[in-house]
C-alpha cells in the first residue's frame, strides 16, 4: 500500500475502538475503473454515497490476477493519482452472470443514469476491452 493510503487508513483505524479495530484484518488501496476520468468519477460517487456496489470479471479471480473480495475487507479508495478519497468496507460478495444483473444492482452501482440499460452498455464495452487484454 502506498504511504499516503497507509497514513489515511491508520488515521481511520485509530479513530475506532480497539474491539472494532481488531475485527479488520484485510486491507488494500486502489482506484476503480481503468482510466483517469472514470477512476476519479467513481471515487467521488463512492464518497458521496451514490455508488455502493461494484462488479468485475470473475476471470480476474480465477486467474489469480486479483484476490476474490471478502466480507470485512477495508479498501482505501484513491483517485487516479493515488490520493485517498474515502474508505469502504466490503459487506457482501455475490457472483452472477452478466445477463443476470438486476436493475436494482445497476442502480446501487451508481454510475451513469443508474439504469440497467446504461449498466449493460457501459459494462459490455468495459468487459470486452478487459477480455481482449486477457486474450479471452
Amino acid at each position: 500500500m502506498e504511504e499516503q493510503s497507509q497514513i489515511y487508513l491508520d488515521q481511520y483505524l485509530s479513530s475506532l475502538s480497539e474491539i472494532k479495530r481488531e475485527k479488520y484484518q484485510s486491507f488494500s488501496s486502489d482506484y476503480f475503473c481503468a482510466d483517469e476520468h472514470n477512476a476519479n468519477l467513481c471515487a467521488e460517487l463512492i464518497r458521496i454515497g451514490q455508488k455502493t456496489a461494484t462488479c468485475s470479471l470473475n476471470v480476474w479471480y480465477e486467474s489469480g490476477e486479483e484476490p476474490m473480495p471478502t466480507v470485512g475487507h477495508l479498501q482505501v479508495v484513491v483517485d487516479w493519482n493515488g490520493k485517498p478519497i474515502c474508505i469502504i468496507e466490503i459487506d457482501s460478495v455475490e457472483t452472477c452472470k452478466y445477463n443476470e444483473v438486476t436493475a436494482e444492482f445497476a442502480h446501487v452501482e451508481g454510475e451513469g443514469d443508474c439504469s440497467l440499460k446504461w449498466w449493460r452498455e457501459a459494462h459490455w464495452r468495459f468487459f470486452a476491452a478487459e477480455c481482449s487484454e486477457l486474450n479471452y
